[in-house]
């Protein structure tokens, strides 16, 4: 399987590469008759609402940048698991593209150490942006002074989704406050004749992991973990993994993506998801870019079973990798990205609030108005899956335990698996 995995990722990294040689920096005669240069922007924003995100802010790029044309380079695949190993390849090859997305904090640590990237403290200095991003946000990205990417949003990972309809159906009055109340739950949805809980692919188990090991463990003792001589094989972790264990029981069968998963909460076949806040964009934007559905009809939020005053966060963010063919289109996107302009027009598409804290509140109603109260009152959590507190080495090591675990529910030796993944991390 992995081999097959492998063969694929070959064919499509030899088709960007070739794509990119094509595009990346070639120029095209504009309506107007002048050249108008690309700008190859490399995501995994292809989804709704997250295209839809995409699309606006592109908007704003063309207008403000007759000169530049945006070269769409987005790879699909949930949580851009397929395009980080895409883009790998590209940068070994010395292919770069223009700018790339990248999840801000340990994700970027391994591109900043192979000098892959330049710093940004220019731009920040310029725009100004350290008087308007969060310090602590700041302090993720930046690397002995220097600050190597430009955030556009501010994600929380720790979000419970269900269905109220099917949860009243079950003799369930709301949504779970611990993971032991959540194990009831899920044993209730499960007699009901329900999909307990959705799943997707292999990379939302891991995003489920980490709010059950936030939600077994607390805030502290989790926060704990991704620091030096962090203890993997203690009892506390030991119960979490089998408060993990119970919890994947309960799953339905695992769809292609997190869409698919979503959606099955939101159509009523399932009663819980646990996935980041992007999801609220898919179910609540209009049927040519999402579900058309109501809140608190058809879907509800809290915060992931035992999480609640933590906010577990993540951060898309740009880069500009050195050697970029179009250095000055990219910066230019990267001013576009930090812009208020640009982050109010993609934040409430995408489902995600802004990394400025001087945007436009009013453009946040509903779920992000939610989210915006606790990203400014809760305790602090990095993700796993989504790059905060794990570079990609050690990321990837939990992901291929994860898989293991997933077909032999072997607890001990699952967890055996995250002690060597963090001993070996290289973090």
């Amino acid at each position: 399987m992995r081999r097959r995995w492998m063969a694929a990722v070959a064919v499509s990294v030899a088709g960007l590469l070739t794509l990119s040689a094509c595009g990346g920096g070639d120029k095209q005669e504009s309506g107007g008759g002048q050249a108008a240069k690309k700008v190859e922007v490399f995501s995994w924003w292809t989804g709704p609402g997250e295209a839809d995100g995409l699309k606006a802010m592109r908007g704003i790029f063309a207008k403000q940048n007759p000169n530049f044309e945006f070269f769409d380079a987005a790879v699909a695949g949930g949580s851009g698991d397929q395009a980080r190993a895409l883009l790998s390849s590209k940068l070994q090859a010395n292919q770069p593209p223009d700018t790339f997305q990248g999840h801000a904090g340990a994700e970027l640590q391994g591109y900043i150490k192979s000098g892959k990237l330049e710093s940004l403290n220019f731009l920040y200095d310029e725009l100004k942006l350290k008087e308007v991003f969060p310090q602590q946000l700041i302090d993720q990205i930046s690397v002995q002074g220097q600050v190597y990417s430009v955030p556009v949003n501010i994600h929380r990972s720790n979000v419970l989704w269900f269905n109220p309809s099917v949860l009243k159906k079950a003799g369930i009055d709301g949504a779970p406050k611990t993971v032991e109340e959540f194990i009831t739950d899920l044993d209730k949805v499960k007699k009901s004749g329900k999909i307990p809980l959705s799943i997707g692919s292999q990379w939302t188990l891991v995003h489920l992991l980490e709010s059950v090991l936030l939600g077994s463990l607390g805030t502290d003792a989790y926060n704990a973990l991704w620091t030096a001589n962090a203890d993997w094989s203690n009892a506390n972790v030991t119960k979490a993994l089998e408060n993990f264990k119970t919890i994947l029981s309960y799953a339905g069968s695992p769809q292609d993506d997190w869409q698919p998963a979503a959606k099955q909460v939101a159509d009523g076949e399932a009663a819980f998801n646990i996935m980041g806040d992007w999801a609220y964009g898919y179910f609540h934007n209009p049927p040519e870019g999402g579900l058309g559905k109501e809140s608190h009809k058809d879907f509800d939020w809290a915060a992931s079973p035992g999480t609640d005053g933590t906010f577990m966060w993540l951060s898309d963010s740009f880069t500009l990798p050195k050697g970029a063919p179009n250095r000055d289109g990219a910066i230019a996107w990267l001013k576009v990205a930090a812009s208020k302009e640009g982050q109010d027009a993609f934040n409430p598409l995408k489902g995600s609030i802004p990394a400025r804290k001087d945007a436009d509140q009013s453009l946040y109603k509903d779920y992000l108005s939610w989210d915006l109260e606790q990203w400014s009152s809760d305790k602090l959590a990095g993700s796993i899956q989504h790059g905060v507190v794990a570079n990609d080495q050690w990321r990837q090591a939990i992901t291929d335990a994860v898989g293991l675990f997933q077909q032999d529910k072997d607890v001990a030796k699952f967890q055996q698996a995250l002690v060597a993944a963090a001993k070996n991390s290289g973090q």
